[in-house]
């Protein structure tokens, strides 16, 4: 058989040359065939740098063309798995800090912070624009490599594409991705203004090259200039964030300069004592398990949960930290934010239910003067199937001289609507004078056997601002509704035999439950007893009634606990129910102590919640310490946690095991200060990068497309739909649209300094030192350069005009509904033109 070789043989190689069986040459007593006869006859069989790996160009164009496709799609997935790699790198890097100290209140101790190393500014616009730019980038400079220092339109069309869709289409995702009668601003308006400005330029600056200067030549200069641009954007960038040679701000920003820009939200969070400055403190940790405490039938690992959410929230993240979390979404990785069970995230919505609060409020005080305060009777009730209809009670307390509205819902738990309840959502109104309103509830009775299910009734204010003005949720304000399936009036007891209280908690909240049935009214008496603590000088003892409403299940004994700030050992009392009335019996446990610990028994429990609550937080760090934290999380789908895999994320998983694998063998963050996993991961991008432009090259050529095409529409859009998805989480969780659209204009800079700029550069250096001109069409690309500079100038002249607009809410993002989806329908129409 004869060996198929590239004949690359010398002149005087060809002259000794014989003629071989066909149109084989024989050199050597070797046969060899040469490349053109080797491939002819087959479309697009050479157009690769490193495919085919095997003659597959003999198979037919249409399972070609198919095969081409799916292997594109599939390696989009492992760039995106393999950027979420080299992202962890960079936020290793840039998360270094430096201490900085304060003057505090007190003289011999200063107040001791750390801030980042690293400018936001500068963060954004080097390592974290080319961690999400770097396939872009690195696919333009290997097609010129690739193609003998040679333009191609690959490259070029990608840059120019995907800056297209993220400015139109990642724009338009974010305007109408805001909930209706919500905003968000771009804060940092004068670092923007900066970006954006690059950006027109940019793409002027190459149809200067192209048309004007040099036609359908780049110049070493030329292209110098391009990649100089970069720093001159990222200098200028860092001084508009520091604010140098601007308009002085209202307040003064010397120290927020000095310290970096804490967020409204931060100082918010200090004032209010939860995790000053995002960061988990003893404090703030019992300042929130207060709040937490308040819901009733939540553990201490539930706590944990809650306050590692309550920490990630009050964190300010980067869009890196975005784009990490939506490429683990779509591919069934390890999230970067704490997965909640139903209950808990029904719960952590209460708690932000506040008006007032941009994050956990304090749970609101009556003021009679001020607001009226909605909640329900009971925070819980149980109800038989057959009940049918039902009412439960809704309370209103403090101000009763208004007219005040809020809405109730239901919402699934294990029972769902229309299979178990029907569902409501209605608008219910008290008006002056009225102190209780009854919402009807009604069971579906499927005669079929079911065990105890349970469903919740919520209340929440309403949109209107108006209308919660002089109104405020109270404590209860989710309510869970248990279908029995027997109607015994029940039995009485507390939910535990022992309760452990700090001496300074203010009061003991002991809870009764009501078990085997919760028909009817009942009621049961209860009384505490001294033991080593003696009411009226360690507690407030007493006596009293508990009555439990028909269907109620759940009330409290709420019992002072006097601080006399003395030192002394523990103390306990104990409470006791008795004579029951109504039919109801006492359960098991009747009788209960209360334990009144000192601090540093205290300070146990809470080292424990603080330990819980940092092994939630360490689980969701974006990069890895390890290999075998690596191993571990490609291994497992959603990083190991199970429970909240969902069946898309199994799925996901099992297409992408592959790369997590092969992916999982680069060097962790953790060595060298993340720079080994940074170059490493780099690499490896780069190796599918090229892979990815002979797949979307070949595919293109099987199907009729230009490399300009295909370019812009399939190579674009698989590039960016990573960053599609990190911007509609960042503009509907921040609190403004700097990390949804406020970096899109500088990311597109960038791919044009530094993804045209440096591969022209090497190939305009190239063909200076052999004498040749570096030729660079202007033809497709110049159109879809100007084409593009006029609509980017369209785009931005029409955020800008949102921002100043009452219409718009004043604001790029969000807003009202119909100027929302008009926004959204004009910035889709602006890549359309683009596109076609």
């Amino acid at each position: 058989m004869a060996t198929e070789e590239r004949l690359d043989l010398s002149l005087d190689q060809v002259v000794v040359a014989e003629p071989g069986p066909g149109n084989s040459y024989l050199i050597n007593n070797n046969t060899y065939i040469s490349e053109e006869d080797v491939y002819s006859g087959y479309r697009c069989a050479r157009l690769g740098l490193l495919l085919p790996f095997f003659s597959e160009y003999t198979w037919p164009e249409g399972v070609r063309a198919f095969l081409y496709l799916a292997g594109l799609l599939y390696c989009f997935l492992g760039v995106a798995i393999i950027a979420d790699i080299f992202m962890g790198a960079i936020e290793k890097i840039t998360s270094k800090t430096r201490k900085v100290y304060l003057t505090s209140e007190k003289e011999d101790e200063p107040e001791v912070i750390e801030v980042r190393i690293w400018s936001d500014a500068v963060a954004n616009l080097t390592l974290m624009a080319l961690g999400s730019s770097a396939p872009e980038i690195l696919l333009s400079i290997i097609e010129v490599i690739g193609n003998n220092f040679e333009s191609g339109e690959l490259g070029p069309g990608t840059i120019v594409g995907s800056a297209a869709f993220n400015l139109f289409i990642i724009s338009a995702v974010c305007v109408m991705s805001i909930p209706n009668g919500e905003t968000r601003r771009i804060r940092d308006i004068k670092v923007f203004g900066v970006t954006a400005v690059f950006s027109v330029v940019a793409y002027l600056w190459l149809l200067i090259i192209l048309v004007a200067v040099s036609a359908d030549e780049v110049e070493v200069w030329e292209a110098l200039v391009t990649v100089l641009m970069f720093p001159a954007l990222v200098l200028l960038a860092w001084l508009a964030e520091k604010n140098f040679c601007g308009v002085p701000n209202k307040t003064d920003t010397s120290k927020q300069i000095e310290l970096g820009n804490f967020q409204p939200a931060d100082k918010f969070l200090r004032q209010q004592q939860y995790f000053k400055d995002g960061r988990l403190d003893r404090d703030g940790l019992v300042a929130f398990i207060k709040e937490v405490k308040n819901y009733p039938g939540l553990t201490d690992e539930d706590a944990a949960v809650l306050a590692a959410s309550k920490l990630v929230e009050s964190q300010s993240h980067s869009r890196m930290w975005y784009r990490v979390g939506a490429v683990r979404s779509m591919t069934g990785g390890r999230k970067t934010q704490p997965q909640l069970s139903y209950k808990l995230k029904e719960v952590y919505s209460a708690m932000n239910e506040h008006p007032e609060a941009p994050t956990v409020g304090e749970v609101p005080k009556v003021t009679p003067s001020k607001n009226a305060i909605i909640d329900f009777h009971s925070g819980s009730c149980a109800v038989m199937e057959n009940i049918g209809k039902f009412e439960v009670a809704i309370c209103r307390s403090g101000r009763t001289d208004n007219e005040v509205s809020v809405r109730v819902e239901t919402i699934d738990g294990t029972a769902t609507e229309e299979q178990d309840y029907v569902a409501i959502n209605e608008v219910i109104t008290f008006k002056p004078g009225e102190t209780e309103k009854f919402v009807e509830v009604e069971i579906i009775n499927d005669n079929q056997w079911e065990p105890d299910e349970e469903f919740f009734l919520k209340i929440s204010l309403l949109l209107d601002r108006e209308k919660r003005d002089g109104v405020q949720l109270g404590r209860i304000s989710i309510m869970e509704i248990t279908i029995l399936n027997d109607d015994e009036p029940g039995m009485v007891m507390f939910q535990k035999r022992g309760f452990l209280v700090k001496e300074s908690v203010g009061n003991a909240v002991i809870p009764v439950v009501r078990k085997n049935g919760a028909d009817g009214e009942i009621s049961v008496k209860w009384r505490t007893v001294d033991k080593s603590a003696i009411s009226g000088h360690d507690y407030q003892g007493g006596e009293g009634t508990l009555v439990f409403k028909h269907t109620e299940i759940t009330q409290n004994i709420e019992i002072p606990i006097i601080d006399d700030m003395a030192p002394e050992k523990d103390e306990h009392f104990e409470v006791e129910l008795f004579d029951p009335e109504g039919g109801a019996k006492l359960g098991q446990i009747n009788r209960t102590a209360v334990t009144i610990t000192n601090d540093d028994d205290f300070n146990n429990v809470l080292s424990n919640m603080m330990m819980m609550t940092n092994a939630n937080l360490h689980s969701l760090q974006v990069h890895h310490e390890t290999y075998i934290g690596q191993i571990k999380d490609a291994l497992n789908v959603n990083g190991g946690d199970l429970e909240n895999a969902s069946g898309m994320d199994y799925f996901m998983h099992f297409l992408t095991f592959g790369w997590k694998i092969i992916f999982a063998l680069v060097p962790p963050p953790s060595i060298l200060g993340g720079w080994l996993c940074f170059f490493v991961s780099l690499a490896v991008i780069g190796v599918l990068t090229a892979i990815i432009g002979d797949l979307a090259a070949i595919f293109g050529c099987l199907v009729g497309l230009r490399d300009s095409v295909t370019a812009i529409t399939f190579v674009a859009l698989g590039t960016s739909l990573p960053d599609t998805f990190a911007s509609k989480t960042a503009a509907v969780q921040e609190k403004y649209a700097d990390n949804a659209v406020g970096n899109v204009t500088g990311s597109n800079s960038v791919n044009v300094f530094l993804g045209l700029g440096a591969p022209w550069f090497i190939a305009a250096v190239y063909h200076l030192c052999v004498g040749t001109k570096f030729v660079v069409k202007a033809g497709n690309l110049g159109f879809s350069v100007g084409l593009f500079s006029g609509l980017c100038v369209t785009a931005l002249t029409f955020l800008m005009a949102r921002r100043t607009l009452g219409m718009f809410g004043k604001a790029e993002l969000g807003g009202p509904p119909i100027p929302k989806y008009i926004s959204f329908v004009f910035l889709v129409i602006l890549w359309l033109i683009y596109v076609v």
